[in-house]
């Protein structure tokens, strides 16, 4: 007989219990004694009135109540704490100062390994004045992360002010501005810098787009965005670095220390957030353990104007993991520090191995304990250590910690899904993705669409081939194969195959003819959005990189 949890929910055993309670206590005695009051929720919100305040992540926890009306259980509490205050608050004395504890549920696949519940502790700051209330809610952080006695913190801080004023200024049309944002919000820096490059842009504001998602540092940083937006031509007042200079203002202690520095590499969620972003990092955990910002338009969204509003959150899971804290469900201790450790690597195998060790040895890493891997799994290397994986893995050992930074084609990258830093485009490992369909059956995939409504593909990248059916606006019906996938329309199984090509040979040789271009891919460098913005070693090394291969070029 089963009595397990549905996949990505788990029971909370009395050790584990105990413990999280322990460090909820502790945060909740943080945030009380400085005023935040507690507020609660409901776990099911209603869809489109929570749409109202942002956009919603899709999922599958969704069901009709008898009115008709669509629920979803609650992906964010901030959205439905900004739904409750202009529904309930607006007519209260300003500033509204409040804090939670309570569980979230998002979707993520039941392959990924990754929770679909878990819980958040944070506070909302409604109505602070100026950069006050910034100020207010970081100090309250880094506090309760010194309460909790979280091993090497950092707060990490940015703003979207800089790139909305810059392309409120520079962009060509909303398409341009709509794609840009995309880039940077999923971190494809190197999609970015192409995309930017071939816009007709001027000089300096091309420069800007691509070099403003990587500055990062102490507080001298703000004076590159200065830098870079005068030279782009933007005016002092819509930049934004006076609020950022501010907050390092209120927050020398912070800054002083050390354990509070800018990345404009976080920003992010651009219909949500309207200026200052931050997050906090811990070493030894691949993701932020707290993140939060201004949403001044979430409130706007649901009818309150000009109040502004800002707010944090606090993974209890992630907090468990830097802690330490097991318990019976075996939540994962923390890593050694990133300082004790060699720098790991994630090597792809096959077809790019060559070409990556080159690189390497170029951009000056050790490589010769790479000449004969064998069956070597782990290779030290003095300060570094390769992880050797298949192109298609080094993502996801990414991902999941199990390497700080890797090589691999933009494609594995796409498939795998995951949240990674794209820093470098390393221009080798090209290859292109095409549609092809049999010669002898040229048009038949137009006529069978007319009548099915849909086109039949087989591939083995799912991800790619949605994508592109996704752009031209038509329904696919895939067919996920591992091999040989050239027989799936000359069988009759499919209509057309979505697949990599080099020259083309292999479609000629089997009556294929391509009927389209999907994408161009080439090998990249890539980082954990974590180990990127706590490690220094891997922006030294994504500049190396970038630098031999220049070097290279000449």
């Amino acid at each position: 007989m089963q009595t397990g949890t549905p996949s990505g929910f788990r029971d909370i055993l009395p050790t584990e219990a105990v413990a999280r309670e322990r460090i909820s206590d502790q945060v909740k005695e943080c945030f009380s004694s400085h005023g935040y009051l507690p507020v609660e929720t409901p776990l099911l919100e209603n869809k489109a009135i929570l749409e109202r305040g942002g956009h919603v992540p899709s999922s599958p926890f969704q069901l009709f109540d008898a009115d008709g009306s669509l629920l979803v259980m609650r992906p964010d509490i901030t959205l439905a704490i900004a739904r409750m205050v202009s529904g309930k608050m607006a007519d209260g004395a300003l500033p509204l100062r409040l804090r939670y504890n309570a569980p979230v549920v998002r979707e993520e696949s039941t392959l990924s390994g990754q929770p679909r519940q878990f819980t958040q502790l944070g506070v909302e700051l409604v109505g602070g004045e100026g950069i006050d209330g910034e100020a207010e809610v970081i100090d309250l952080l880094a506090e309760a992360l010194r309460t909790l006695d979280v091993p090497a913190w950092r707060i990490v801080c940015g703003s979207v002010t800089p790139l909305t004023a810059l392309l409120d200024a520079c962009s060509p049309n909303e398409e341009f501005r709509r794609h840009v944002l995309e880039l940077v919000h999923e971190s494809d820096l190197v999609g970015l810098d192409e995309y930017v490059a071939q816009a007709g842009l001027a000089d300096a504001a091309v420069h800007a787009l691509q070099r403003l998602p990587r500055l990062a540092g102490n507080e001298d940083v703000i004076d590159e965005v200065d830098d870079l937006l005068d030279d782009a031509g933007i005016e002092p007042e819509l930049r934004g670095t006076t609020e950022l200079r501010a907050l390092v203002a209120e927050l020398t202690d912070l800054s002083s220390a050390g354990t509070l520095c800018f990345d404009f590499s976080i920003i992010n969620s651009f219909d949500y957030y309207t200026g200052v972003i931050f997050k906090g990092y811990a070493e030894g955990i691949t993701a932020a353990i707290a993140s939060g910002g201004r949403y001044d338009a979430v409130l706007e969204s649901y009818g309150l104007s000009g109040i502004a509003a800002c707010g944090f959150m606090l993974s209890l899971e992630r907090l468990q993991e830097v802690l330490g804290e097991q318990g019976e469900s075996g939540v994962v201790a923390p890593g050694v520090r990133v300082a004790e450790r060699p720098l790991r690597i994630a090597i792809p195998k096959g077809g790019l191995f060559k070409d990556t060790v080159r690189l390497l040895a170029r951009a000056g890493l050790p490589t010769d304990e790479l000449k004969d891997v064998g069956r070597k799994l782990i290779v030290p290397a003095g300060d570094v250590e390769y992880i050797i994986v298949r192109a298609q893995d080094a993502p996801v050992f990414v991902a999941h910690g199990g390497a700080d930074c890797g090589i691999c084609g933009s494609d594995s990258i796409i498939e795998a899904g995951v949240d990674l830093v794209q820093l470098t485009d390393l221009h080798f490992g090209g290859c292109r993705f095409v549609v092809a369909e049999p010669a002898a059956l040229m048009g038949a995939a137009e006529r069978a669409y007319s009548w099915r409504g849909t086109v039949r593909v087989a591939t083995k990248y799912p991800r790619i081939t949605k994508a592109y059916y996704e752009r031209i606006g038509q329904q696919v019906d895939i067919v996920q194969l591992h091999g040989n996938i050239e027989l799936g329309p000359i069988v009759g199984m499919t209509d057309r195959i979505v697949d990599i090509t080099a020259t083309g040979t292999t479609l000629a040789e089997n009556d294929l003819v391509i009927v389209d271009e999907v994408l161009e891919c080439s090998a990249r460098f890539f980082a954990g959005p974590a180990a990127y913005r706590s490690d220094p070693r891997i922006r030294d090394l994504a500049e190396r990189l970038a630098a031999s291969i220049t070097t290279t070029k000449e």
